[in-house]
């Protein structure tokens, strides 16, 4: 998808800005998610959610800090490195001091914006199961973590969406070209 999609209009409803993962990384994510995630509330693909709730506000502001950093920017490395427990729901545990500084330069720009969910330091990953009883999220937790070997890999870029309480519509994405490392 390239940047350029087009203003949004209509009712106020908040960004969310994704990092976007290499298709291999996506695909094994996501068929895990489509395996055990609830069908009923799955309304999105395997995603990690670097910011929940962006003011509508800031569009074209977003766009155009997300598409001078993905220039700017080399692909991050990052690594699966295991699972974490959500209490009512398992996700893959991912680390990247890079992504993790780049995430920190938006929510540096955007200081004065963020909700309290967003102002705090962020644990990349990727949730396959949500909103489980706790004993379902062990047990496939228990089944999975044999099976999720650490692996490396690098972010492909950012992609910004809007919310409107279903299914997210995609904004614009934009692919990381640059030489700069993210790590500051």
């Amino acid at each position: 998808m390239s940047g350029k999609v087009g203003h949004i209009s209509g009712p106020a409803s908040p960004f969310i800005v994704t990092a976007e993962m290499p298709p291999d990384v996506f695909a094994w994510a996501n068929a895990l998610r489509q395996t055990h995630f609830p069908s009923e509330r799955n309304i999105c693909s395997a995603h990690v959610t670097l910011f929940h709730a962006l003011p509508p506000s800031l569009e074209g502001e977003l766009r155009d800090l997300l598409q001078r950093l993905a220039a700017e920017h080399a692909p991050p490395p990052a690594r699966v490195s295991g699972l974490i427990n959500l209490g009512g729901g398992t996700a893959i545990k991912l680390t990247s001091e890079g992504m993790t500084a780049l995430r920190q330069r938006i929510a540096d720009h955007f200081h004065g914006a963020l909700t309290a969910q967003d102002r705090h330091k962020p644990r990349l990953h990727i949730t396959i199961q949500n909103k489980v009883t706790r004993e379902a999220a062990q047990q496939l937790q228990t089944e999975l973590g044999p099976q999720v070997k650490q692996r490396n890999f690098a972010f492909t870029g950012l992609a910004l969406h809007i919310y409107r309480g279903g299914p997210w519509q995609a904004v614009g994405a934009w692919r990381f070209r640059g030489r700069a490392s993210a790590v500051v």
